[in-house]
């Protein structure tokens, strides 16, 4: 599956939220990111993954 045209699971959108605010997330599936409106950061997925560090988030505020 290319992870491009992944997408994420329901039942699992509700149970992530924002590491940094614990806020909800909302999935971005043309930039396939999670996206924190609170903490203004989008979380990649890569090969299906999530990846939830602060670290690894672009920030929206480019």
């Amino acid at each position: 599956m290319d992870s491009r045209t992944s997408t994420v699971d329901p039942k699992l959108l509700e149970l992530l939220v924002c590491p940094l605010t614990q806020s909800r997330l909302t999935y971005d599936r043309q930039k396939n990111e999670l996206v924190s409106e609170k903490a203004k950061l989008a979380y990649p997925i890569r090969d299906g993954v999530a990846i939830m560090l602060v670290s690894e988030a672009r920030s929206l505020e480019d």
